[in-house]
């Protein structure tokens, strides 16, 4: 009965798509396309296959000798006499099932049944004794080819099934929510064969006479059962349960949490005009002033923006003291807008070449007053290649030193086809970017103090002493009109331009020759700064790492698309963002973390500890599909 219901609601799904137009031979033409990684991706969404893999293919090691492997481990041939039941041979596949799966299928095509087609295909507990057929021993279950019949941790088997031969196709699912196993032929659900079923099984298929051949199908192709369907029923299931949860709710005290809950995240977040009209729907109050809320969210804006200068000097006029009780967030505040200034978005660099209206008047445009002095460098531009007006890479030169991610000496590297004078001017370029890289690598940060001073000073130095080379100057002037276009769509300095700008330009600094200078001299500010607090508070692998990770990217051509690239990803402010307004927050007494981000931190953390305990339901209780 309840199989002939479940039949009943699968088809009346069935039929909503095909009404909405969503029709299975679409669904089957975009599976096909997808690759192995894609579909047991989308399957088994929850499966963290770092800490729980999922089984791809047959274990070489864990079979019988009888057994043999081809074809990446997917195709099982039989290699024995098979004279008796004493000649049965199975493998297990590399991995277990993952409880996180929810469900898991995989099927099995019978390519020859041999001699008799004494095929068994189902599951196995590690340890299981492989010279024999899944299903005779304890913690093992099998169907079998031969006779139709399931074989539960017994030699004997019960009528379950048709019996299968070549040509067709058996699959084996598991319900690890119920702990219920079925089978599929050709499509087809033959019923459940199996319950109570324990964790950590592994799909198992045996063979036991000669011509037996068989190819597993663990997800690397569109399945011929539509699991997937099957999987959606269970999915709504589990929502059903969830919500229909009986949660007492006591004169209304779960509502007014759950009120207070999301004002306090709309607080927490700076959304002023929303929380201030939530409030009074709901008659709540603020546990912030409307004025603090303002200035934080206008100091997200800056951060979000890459306006990394402006931010700092306006969190220090606004908050007196809050950096300097957090010197370590100072620290990577002011690495991140070292990568702003690379990224050419950092007030500092921008308003070199033109500062807009709204710059000129905010609330400061340099990184604090004590790191705000610029000995004089001659006029200069460092690059790593000698990349032109057009924005295609020349060439790029590398002389010799060490990669700041494997400490490897990279080649130096040409193109035959330039002219010796671009040589000696992208050479001349190189050894600039060589100096400040040479000093600013990880070996520095790790020597003692006195000789990392001096090691900085000589990088100012270095640098000061090789930027005067003329080829840099001219190829600056052939810049100045992809500047100018820059800076006049910056005219606006409204946030959102930021994205179009970006879109015009790949190059250093966005191409101003004032701008490199002015970051490599704030580079080696931040490198004192790093000496300062390392003398003060002694080490700290997380600020060291964030110096190195932003200094290496000057030691590339092209940093965008270089391995440490990602740093210049817009999305890389946000957790800088949470961390400068946590931290405000927590100034005036508030949680550096809103309530309602703790329920869901709880909720997402339940979900891991319930996978590993092997629950299945957790597969299908997605809180992203609450929280949209």
């Amino acid at each position: 009965m309840t199989g002939l219901t479940s039949g009943i609601v699968r088809q009346q799904q069935k039929a909503k798509m095909a009404d909405s137009g969503d029709s299975s031979a679409a669904e089957r033409n975009n599976s096909a396309s997808e690759t192995a990684d894609e579909r047991l991706k989308r399957i088994y969404s929850m499966v963290n296959e770092k800490e729980t893999p999922l089984p791809r293919s047959w274990s070489p090691k864990d079979k019988y000798n009888f057994i043999g492997l081809s074809q990446n481990n997917l195709r099982v041939h039989y290699k024995g006499i098979g004279k008796n039941h004493k000649d049965a041979a199975s493998v297990r596949a590399t991995h277990p099932i993952p409880s996180s799966c929810g469900i898991y299928y995989f099927e099995v095509k019978i390519v020859s049944k041999g001699r008799d087609g004494y095929m068994g295909i189902g599951l196995s507990a590690q340890g299981v004794n492989m010279n024999r057929l899944p299903g005779w021993d304890k913690h093992s279950y099998g169907y079998h080819g031969d006779d139709g019949h399931s074989f539960c941790s017994s030699g004997t088997g019960q009528p379950y099934g048709p019996t299968f031969t070549t040509g067709d196709v058996v699959g084996c699912c598991v319900n690890l929510i119920d702990n219920t196993c079925f089978y599929t032929k050709n499509g087809h659900n033959l019923g459940i064969a199996f319950t109570d079923l324990p964790h950590n099984l592994y799909p198992t298929v045996g063979l036991q006479t000669p011509g037996e051949i068989v190819d597993a199908n663990f997800g690397q192709q569109p399945f011929v059962y539509d699991i997937e369907d099957y999987m959606r029923e269970w999915h709504q299931k589990t929502r059903v349960t969830i919500e229909s949860f009986p949660v007492p709710d006591h004169k209304g005290e779960w509502q007014k949490t759950l009120q207070r809950m999301v004002s306090t995240y709309l607080v927490h977040h700076g959304y002023c005009s929303t929380a201030e009209a939530f409030a009074k729907s709901t008659g709540q109050s603020f546990t912030e002033e409307l004025t603090s809320m303002k200035n934080r969210q206008r100091i997200q804006k800056l951060v979000l923006a890459g306006r990394m200068g402006e931010a700092i000097d306006t969190t220090q006029s606004l908050y007196p003291g809050l950096l300097e009780r957090n010197p370590n967030l100072l620290f990577v505040l002011k690495c991140r807008q070292f990568v702003e200034m690379v990224n050419g978005t950092d007030s500092e660099v921008r308003g070199l070449s033109a500062r807009s209206p709204k710059s000129r008047n905010s609330s400061g445009s340099s990184t604090g007053s004590e790191y705000r002095s610029s000995p004089s460098l001659s006029p200069s531009h460092h690059r790593m290649d000698t990349q032109r007006a057009n924005g295609k890479i020349e060439r790029t030169y590398v002389t010799g030193n060490k990669s700041p991610n494997t400490g490897e000496l990279i080649n130096t590297k040409s193109n035959p086809s330039t002219s010796a004078n671009q040589d000696h001017a992208s050479v001349a370029e190189m050894n600039a970017v060589n100096s400040v890289t040479n000093g600013f690598s990880s070996n520095q940060v790790d020597v003692e103090m006195e000789v990392e001073e001096y090691n900085s000073q000589m990088v100012c130095n270095g640098v000061s002493s090789r930027v005067n080379d003329g080829a840099s100057t001219s190829y600056m002037n052939g810049c100045s009109h992809n500047s100018q276009h820059r800076e006049d769509l910056m005219e606006t300095d409204d946030f959102d331009t930021d994205k179009e700008v970006q879109s015009q330009r790949r190059q250093l600094c966005g191409g101003s020759q004032a701008a490199i200078e002015k970051m490599l001299q704030f580079g080696r500010e931040l490198q004192g700064m790093s000496v300062q607090l390392r003398r003060q508070y002694g080490k700290n692998e997380a600020n060291k790492k964030v110096l190195q990770d932003a200094f290496s990217l000057l030691a590339y051509a092209d940093p965008w698309n270089s391995p440490v690239g990602y740093q210049l990803d817009t999305v890389q402010r946000e957790p800088i963002c949470a961390a400068l307004n946590s931290a405000i927050l927590e100034s005036h007494g508030l949680p550096r973390q809103p309530p309602l981000e703790k329920a869901v931190g709880h909720a997402t953390e339940c979900l891991k500890l319930m996978s590993k305990v092997g629950i299945g339901s957790c597969a299908f209780a997605n809180i992203e599909d609450y929280l949209r």
